[in-house]
Parts: structure tokens; C-alpha cells; sequence
């Protein structure tokens, strides 16, 4: 039988992204703005395309197929009138018109494409939410689940909800249209609390800890989580409605929240302005109010279906403590959730579903390796080094070298093997140090991430030691599932604890990470703790380091003491 070769892509959106499959095995995937180094870049992803070939050893005559995660039809303007949902309430003429503008395409993408990448063959595309239930189901391993999906918005959906059985998904609700979006909900608040929408949603879920939403606004004799729950409830079925008084997104996309908002809970915070308590109080509000959304829905569906595991993807699937809660809900056994959930993560969705099209016994197997972006010989980045002109080792033991220098409490810049595909560093584009002293949290935030001081960093652990440290009952290899620390270990681990006593905690193994799980062991042998604070290798603002290039620069320009890359090693304090 022919080898079927498909290049998936995310386009017409942000974080646009390729992926490589053969036969349904991902093969390679990778975002743009790795390249490009604009962070959630919306640009074609030629950069991706070209090492997704370069790392599979193909070109592309050897594509059979390219698949979109977009419907192109959906995006023209024309057809918005005909798939708007007519049981929506509070969509006026003029609400539709401002929708029209905001996803106006101005070209056609087959098209473009085609002239992009002199592609003759056969080109398909995928609805965008579909594609975000693809990419959380067949990598699974599961074989029957819940399988959904929220984001901001994707043609005009909001949110996806299927059952899977077999390798079949089933969509049984076509959900929430815009301006009804808990994606677009959350980077409102986002904004409004002065950090980047569609960006930075994960510092108002860090933040969300430290308010309570029992507290009253000044101006208002109902409580924080009161006034959410008159902004977004519940509606009939599955669905919830935003009440479009209290938001703007829907009539001035620039201004997100309405008078009414400003008026009730305070001024907007300024970028980088002092973050007030009631900032804090409505994170908290936001965050909690989120969940009961989305566990009220998900009560619904085991009601109806009484499936035992979940399937979750979407921008919202990357809220971590949504997911904890979710798993501490126990509505199911166990759930997955894909490292590249939002809108990257769609190239893989498609690429799935158009194999599922060639393939029809094609069926979810279980996949934990995502390191399937550039990958660089030691030759390769040799050459970066002397180029640089940094003098480096070579290590004869290189993992119980660095374990060596994590245990005197050194921070490391580690670049190995490929890159992860998504926004969590896993363990090849990552920093490290030890998980102690609690200090180590804001040396961490002021001195190398250059980023707010109340931001917490994950923990990884041995996979086989997990339930010693944390509450949780699966794996989490994609350090996508916020979980409560076990009170007996806080003390030992405090700079992965956050201010909740909770940890986005990342299990490493022999088959997701060996080199990583070697430097784990050895940190454990040295000083009796399985535990590593891990980090991505960026700075605020920036995307995770790619290329050996990327990594020297970082290590030069922040107060990193150590870079192992590849097998080598540079000290900057030897």
C-alpha cells in the first residue's frame, strides 16, 4: 500500500502552524513564530512548512495531500447570514455587520496556497472547530469519550461538542456563536486588566488565586462572583449566553468591555501598572465562574452519554486550573487534553481527519511526543558556539554534570532534541533549577523571565513518583492539569507551589523524554527529590528559543548561570 503524506496546516487565524503526517504517525510539526519570533504570529507558515520537510526528508511533490483547518467558504462574508444561528438571542443587524468585518478574509485560501507553495494536488479543508476535536481524540489513545472544544471563535462557532467511538466522532452539539464565547470572554477581562488578549489569558489565571470573589465593588451591592454570574449563565441544553450589556467585543472590538464593566468594577489597570486588589478579585471571579460554566456542561453530558473520559481542546483547554477541576470533579476517570490546544494544534487536527477520509479503520492511538519541531546535530550547534565565540565543555557524564550544578541551586538553560510542539516547555526548550528555596520562585520572575512576581512555574517529577507529591491519579505529560501539592511535600518544593497550594505539574517517562527523564534521575540520586522547576527558554514576550542561535543569545542576555545544549556545556561562572 502507498505511503499517504499529508501536510496539515493553521491558517487565516493566529499561531499558525504546519504538520507532517504519514499514514496517521505525526511525523513532524512546527509554529511559525519559532521563525519569525513574533509570538502568536498570524503570517503564513512557510518557515514551518520548510522544516516539517527538511526534518521528515521529503519535498513537497512527495505530498499527496494539504489540508486546511478552516472552512475558506465560512470565512467569506457572504455566507454569514446563512449559518448564523437563528435561536440566538441579542444578534442585531448591526452586531452581524461588525462580525462580517472582524473576519473578513480578502483572499481566497485555497488560492493562495496553491500560488504560495506552486501546489498542484489536491487541497482540502476542515471546519475549525472539527479540527480541534480531532486533535484531542485521536491522539488519546482512548476509544470511547466525551470529545469538545471552546476557544475564542472559529468560523462563527465558539464551542464544539462531539462523542467518539472507533475512530468515529459524532458531534451532537454545534455550540455557542459569537458573541456567546468564553474564549472571547476571557481575553476581554484580559484586556481589561492590561495584558494582551488572545496572549496572556494564563497570567489572569495565575493571578485569579490571590482575589475573592465573596468581596462587594465599591460601586455595587452584589458580590464579584454574583455580578459573573449575571454576565455569562447558562442557557437550554449545552449552551450559556453572554449578556452583552456588561462586554463590547460584540459592537467595538478595540474597547472589549463595556461603560457599564468600567463603571461597576473599577478603571481599567494600565500595561504594566500596579495590579490593585480588585483586579485580583475579578480574576477570581472570571476564573470560578468559568468553571461552574464549563462542569455544569460537562455534568449534562454524563448525564446524557455516561462516557468515562474526556477528550478537551481549544484555547480554553490551556486554562490548567479549569482542568484540575475538572479531573478533581471525578464526572470522569480520566481526561486528555493535547499540549497544542489552541489554534496550532488545528494542523494536527486536520491532518487526522483527512487521514480519517483515506483511512476509514483509521482509530485513536495513544501519542505523549510532541518533540516534533527543529532538531539540531551537535555538529550543527558546535558551529553555533564558535560562531558565538562562548567557550564551552564536553562533559564525559553530561547529566549528572548539570544535575551537579542544579543541585547548587544554578539556573539552567537546557536545548535538547526537538522542539515541542505548543506553548508548554516539556523538557527540550526549557529552564531549569531546583524546586527549593522558595526564593527561587522571584529570582526566577525578576531575573530571567522578566516577568510579574506573582506568576508561579511548574514542576516536573518521575513519572512513578508522581502520587508521593501530587494529587493527581493519571499522567500529565503535557504540564496541562493544575493539581493540589500534597501538604506534607510543600515545604519540600515550595517554587513550584502556587499561592493555592496547586502545581501544573508535568510526569516524565522513558517514552516522552528519556534525556530529560536521565537528568530527573540524577537530580534524584544527588539530593533525594524527584522534582524539577521547569520553565519555557524565553523571555516575556517572546517566543520559546528554536535554534541553537536562539538558546546562546537568551543564555547572554539574562542571568542564566548554565546552557546545556545539545552535549555541551557553557558557564558563565565556572
Amino acid at each position: 500500500m502507498k505511503d499517504i503524506i499529508i501536510l496539515g496546516l493553521n491558517f487565516g487565524g493566529h499561531d499558525t502552524s504546519a504538520c507532517l503526517m504519514k499514514n496517521g504517525d505525526l511525523i513532524a510539526a512546527c509554529e511559525e513564530e519559532r521563525y519569525n519570533k513574533q509570538k502568536h504570529t498570524r503570517n503564513f507558515p512557510k518557515n514551518a512548512i520548510n522544516d516539517c520537510l527538511k526534518k521528515a526528508k521529503i519535498t513537497l511533490d512527495d505530498i499527496d495531500e494539504i489540508t486546511l483547518s478552516y472552512d475558506p467558504e465560512l470565512l467569506k462574508t457572504t455566507n454569514f447570514e446563512n449559518i448564523i444561528s437563528p435561536k440566538r438571542k441579542n444578534f442585531k443587524i448591526n452586531q452581524l455587520n461588525k462580525l462580517k468585518q472582524l473576519r473578513k478574509q480578502d483572499f481566497d485560501l485555497e488560492d493562495f496556497v496553491r500560488k504560495e507553495l506552486n501546489f498542484s494536488k489536491k487541497i482540502t479543508s476542515h471546519l475549525h472547530h472539527l479540527c480541534h476535536l480531532a486533535s484531542c481524540y485521536y491522539p488519546s489513545g482512548f476509544d470511547d469519550s466525551l470529545v469538545i472544544s471552546h476557544d475564542g471563535i472559529g468560523e462563527v462557532d465558539c464551542s464544539l461538542m462531539a462523542t467518539a467511538s472507533k475512530g468515529e466522532i459524532s458531534i451532537f452539539h454545534q455550540g455557542n456563536q459569537w458573541p456567546n464565547s468564553l474564549g472571547l470572554l476571557y481575553a476581554a477581562i484580559t484586556d481589561y486588566l492590561g495584558w494582551k488578549y488572545n496572549s496572556d489569558e494564563g497570567i489572569v489565571m495565575g493571578l485569579a488565586p490571590y482575589g475573592d470573589d465573596t468581596k462587594y465593588p465599591d460601586s455595587s451591592s452584589k458580590t464579584y462572583r454574583e455580578l459573573f454570574r449575571e454576565i455569562v449563565y447558562p442557557t437550554d441544553d449545552y449552551d450559556y449566553e453572554i449578556n452583552t450589556s456588561w462586554i463590547a467585543f460584540h459592537d467595538v472590538r478595540s474597547k472589549w468591555v463595556s461603560d457599564k464593566f468600567i463603571e461597576t468594577f473599577g478603571p481599567r489597570r494600565k500595561p504594566e501598572g500596579a495590579v490593585e486588589d480588585y483586579h485580583k478579585h475579578v480574576a477570581c471571579a472570571l476564573q470560578n465562574r468559568l468553571e461552574e460554566i464549563i462542569l455544569e456542561q460537562l455534568k449534562k453530558c454524563k448525564e446524557k452519554f455516561n462516557l468515562k473520559k474526556l477528550c478537551f481542546a481549544g484555547g480554553i483547554a490551556l486554562n490548567c486550573s479549569l482542568n484540575g477541576k475538572i479531573l478533581e470533579s471525578k464526572i470522569f476517570d480520566e481526561i486528555f487534553v493535547p499540549p497544542a490546544s489552541g489554534d496550532n494544534g488545528t494542523a494536527i487536527g486536520a491532518c487526522y481527519l483527512s487521514t480519517k477520509n483515506q483511512i476509514p479503520n483509521f482509530s485513536s492511538t495513544r501519542l505523549d511526543n510532541y518533540y516534533t519541531g527543529s532538531e539540531f546535530s551537535d555538529d550543527e550547534i558546535e558551529n553555533s558556539l564558535n560562531k558565538k565565540n562562548v567557550k564551552y565543555s564536553k562533559p564525559q557524564i553530561f547529566e549528572k554534570f548539570v544535575a551537579e550544578k542544579l543541585k547548587e541551586q544554578k539556573i539552567i538553560g537546557w536545548f535538547q532534541g526537538g522542539a515541542e510542539f505548543g506553548p508548554r516547555a516539556l523538557g527540550n526548550r526549557s529552564i531549569l533549577t531546583a524546586p527549593f528555596p522558595k526564593e527561587m520562585k522571584d529570582i526566577l520572575n525578576s531575573r530571567v523571565k522578566f516577568r510579574e512576581e506573582f506568576r508561579p512555574f511548574a514542576p516536573a517529577i518521575l513519572s512513578e513518583m508522581t502520587n508521593e507529591y501530587f494529587e493527581i491519579e493519571q499522567s500529565s505529560p503535557h504540564m496541562l492539569i493544575a493539581v493540589a501539592v500534597k501538604s506534607e511535600k510543600i515545604n519540600e518544593i515550595p517554587a513550584v507551589v502556587h499561592v493555592d497550594n496547586s502545581a501544573r505539574v508535568q510526569t516524565v517517562d522513558d517514552s516522552n523524554n528519556p534525556k530529560f527523564r536521565k537528568l530527573l534521575e540524577a537530580f534524584y540520586n544527588q539530593t533525594g527529590c524527584p522534582v524539577l522547576l521547569n520553565t519555557s527558554f524565553n523571555v516575556k514576550g517572546q517566543p520559546i528559543v528554536n535554534s541553537p542561535d536562539d538558546a546562546i543569545d537568551c543564555f547572554l542576555s539574562t542571568n542564566i548561570d548554565v546552557l546545556a545544549i545539545g552535549n555541551f556545556v557553557v558557564e558563565k561562572n565556572p
